[in-house]
């Protein structure tokens, strides 16, 4: 494979999974770290900002404290990524220092993301330390994240800062050196790809199904953060992170998959609300409805068959077709329980029904945007 130019991109948000940064027994890779941050500051040198998203606080918080192998308790994690987190700032600060770059940790939970005015005010602290010339070094926040409200994997979590900052590139630095039609540790028949222009139901199903060994961390989740970026005009790469300097790597020759920007990337609200990872809500519509979608028009109310969960007029809904493949998203213009109560009606009619006339539409096509991808049997994405 011919080496690809990293240094034409404007903006580069790089992921780096616990394993490449952190070794159970002996602690922090720091020879690893100092050639990654010599790769940062060349490409920084070459005008390109970067962004690293950056796992390893639980895994270096372990080995300082000496804990056994095994699955830990929620408060066990907490604590331990509260002691990991400070040595893998210092370890970035004084990494990057080494090359006059300075740091600054950004830690985000779910909600910072998912909730409008705390996105709007996380992308603006983004900006800033981009803007004084400083590489953002952002994790989830693991110690007061819980299982319901955490992402669960930095994949996406660093799709989510692409789109939040309007990146061009997302590279996601991994154990494996691109996506493969099957695992290759288990077919040996299995094919490497190194190009990606669209992410379709068959790239999603080389991933694996929800239960299998490759749901959390693995693939799966890879191609969740891909569909996340595309969508919003940002490219992504997953190469492998097992190599010293595995930017330079990619430049090199190193084998790599790109998963290709969509030609059609939606407006910065519409990544917003594209890529929320957990849905408020369903709004189940009929095939005349999804029609009027695909045309670019609003759902209307006469539209809608069933209502599912609880909501607020604002949040995030996923739309999905009588067989139950999400369609669409979008901010509801009513509650649930008033959605519920005009499901089905026409516009004329819900004033009677509410006690106050009726708004425009039950999702407006300006808080709409319609999936990438068409997936049976699935309300969320």
């Amino acid at each position: 494979m011919s080496g690809r130019s990293l240094a034409h991109y404007r903006r580069i948000v790089i992921k780096i999974g616990s394993a490449l940064l952190v070794d159970g027994r002996t602690g922090l890779k720091r020879g690893w770290l100092e050639n990654l941050s010599a790769d940062i500051a060349g490409l920084r040198a070459a005008g390109v900002e970067v962004l690293v998203v950056s796992s390893g606080a639980i895994a270096l918080g372990r080995t300082v404290l000496g804990t056994p192998a095994g699955a830990l308790r929620l408060e066990e994690a907490q604590a331990a990524a509260a002691i990991g987190q400070i040595g893998l700032a210092g370890a970035w600060t004084a990494s990057l220092k080494a090359h006059d770059i300075i740091a600054g940790q950004i830690l985000l939970t779910l909600q910072n993301t998912e909730e409008r005015r705390q996105y709007l005010n996380a992308r603006a602290t983004l900006r800033q330390l981009l803007k004084v010339g400083a590489v953002p070094i952002i994790n989830e926040n693991d110690t007061i994240a819980t299982s319901e409200i955490r992402y669960g994997d930095n994949d996406r979590l660093a799709a989510r800062v692409a789109t939040m900052i309007g990146a061009d590139l997302l590279v996601l630095l991994s154990d494996i050196d691109g996506l493969y039609t099957a695992p290759p540790h288990l077919d040996p028949d299995a094919r490497f790809l190194a190009e990606i222009p669209a992410i379709t139901s068959d790239i999603e199903a080389m991933a694996g199904g929800a239960a299998s060994e490759l749901s959390r961390g693995g693939m799966r989740t890879k191609i969740e953060a891909g569909k996340i970026a595309t969508a919003s005009g940002c490219a992504m790469i997953i190469a492998s992170g097992k190599i010293d300097h595995p930017l330079k790597a990619i430049t090199e020759g190193a084998r790599h998959s790109i998963f290709h920007a969509s030609r059609a990337p939606v407006s910065a609200r519409k990544t917003w609300i594209a890529g929320q990872l957990l849905p408020a809500g369903t709004i189940h519509i009929d095939d005349g409805a999804v029609a009027a979608l695909k045309r670019g028009n609003s759902l209307l109310a006469a539209g809608v068959t069933a209502v599912d969960g609880h909501f607020s007029r604002g949040d995030t809904v996923a739309i999905v077709n009588a067989k139950g493949g999400e369609i669409a998203r979008g901010l509801s213009g009513y509650d649930s329980d008033e959605a519920r109560m005009i499901a089905g009606k026409k516009t004329a009619g819900i004033e009677a029904i509410l006690g106050y006339p009726a708004r425009a539409a039950m999702v407006h096509r300006d808080d709409l945007v319609m999936s990438a991808v068409k997936r049976e049997g699935s309300a969320h994405a």
